[in-house]
């Protein structure tokens, strides 16, 4: 029998995706505006019989997650903006370990403390690792309640797959609206196939026991352990490339936005098929990797481009690199918590194609 339509926030959804992709333990510190994510998890994980705990602060959530993640269990975090800077020393341990984990960031507005409103200011920390040393970690951008639950949902699996923690990049709107949602069907956590990477079951595996750690102080092996790690990097570039195209093939000008601000371009796309122009919207769902090689090829058949965020531009860079001088990139930005509107929008396309 197909799952009902529920109306859920999304932080909500985004909780019960997790729970239903076997999450076996959630570790978090509160934080506005992902706290009924938090509330959620607190509720339905220890009515489940698994593995909830409010920690002391984001280092110790983040270190819990490290734990639960070396044991095989699948753990998830969440935070938004600042907190997710107090956990980057935790991430680059988990990637330097090669532990998969989710981490879901329902972003605000900065820098410092900010504010509490949506922002996407945190794209540079989410693509290029955040924290020390060289690493990535895969990011998932949803547009809407139903792909933050999509994604949330698939995160477990793929970051199992490759072994490197996957982050869910919302926004302060995406996890504080209330759509309709479909849920994925549930894992029962038990099912999941034994880690053999885990701690511990050495006995029942007839293997040696595991060490798990990021550290290595023997300069040539760190470095062959990190040349392994980005050969499959390349491998998840080639794997793992998701974009949305929306009246791509004729258009003039493409509008580049991912999260709330591609929902704004497609609204202003709508506006301006209206009134005849020629306006496409192209939507990174991967962020990381980046779909630099589709951005060029759109380049080279003479399309410009608008890249829209909620920020000072910062996707923007990687729109450029993609085109790579082929075709001009142009950025139109709002920030401090200010979501653009979808006149906005396409008064600023309008204007670039000079009607």
């Amino acid at each position: 029998m197909a799952e009902e339509i529920r109306l859920m926030k999304g932080n909500e959804a985004i909780g019960e995706a997790a729970i239903r992709a076997g999450c076996r333990a959630y570790f978090g510190y509160p934080i506005t505006p992902q706290n009924e994510l938090t509330a959620y998890m607190a509720r339905h994980m220890i009515a489940k019989g698994r593995t909830f705990i409010q920690a002391e602060s984001e280092v110790a959530a983040i270190n819990m997650v490290y734990g639960a993640a070396s044991t095989g269990a699948r753990a998830m975090t969440s935070s938004s903006s600042p907190g997710i800077s107090l956990k980057q020393e935790g991430i680059s341990y988990l990637c330097g370990a090669d532990l998969p984990a989710v981490i879901v960031n329902v972003a605000r507005s900065g820098p410092g403390l900010g504010g509490i409103s949506p922002s996407q200011g945190d794209y540079f920390q989410s693509t290029r690792g955040g924290g020390h040393g060289d690493y990535y970690t895969i990011v998932l951008a949803p547009k809407g309640v139903q792909e933050a639950a999509d994604l949330t949902y698939e995160a477990f699996e793929i970051s199992e797959k490759w072994r490197v923690p996957v982050l869910v990049l919302a926004d302060g709107l995406i996890g504080q609206m209330m759509e309709g949602v479909v849920l994925p069907e549930p894992i029962d956590p038990a099912t999941l196939p034994p880690k053999p990477y885990a701690v511990g079951h050495a006995v029942e595996q007839g293997r040696p026991y595991n060490h798990i750690s990021s550290i290595n102080l023997v300069p040539d092996e760190l470095e062959a352990k990190n040349h392994s790690r980005f050969e499959r990097y390349e491998q998840i570039k080639k794997e793992l490339l998701r974009y949305e195209e929306i009246e791509v093939e004729d258009a003039d000008i493409v509008f580049v936005a991912y999260g709330t601000s591609a929902r704004v371009c497609h609204g202003a796309v709508q506006m301006a098929r209206a009134q005849g122009l020629k306006v496409g919207l192209f939507r990174p769902i991967t962020l990381w990797p980046f779909p630099y090689d589709r951005l060029h090829q759109l380049a080279e058949q003479g399309k410009r481009f608008l890249s829209v965020e909620m920020s000072m531009g910062q996707m923007v860079e990687d729109v450029r690199l993609a085109v790579n001088g082929k075709a001009p990139v142009y950025f139109y930005g709002r920030c401090g918590g200010n979501i653009p509107s979808q006149e906005e929008v396409f008064a600023e396309v309008a204007r670039l194609m000079g009607k």
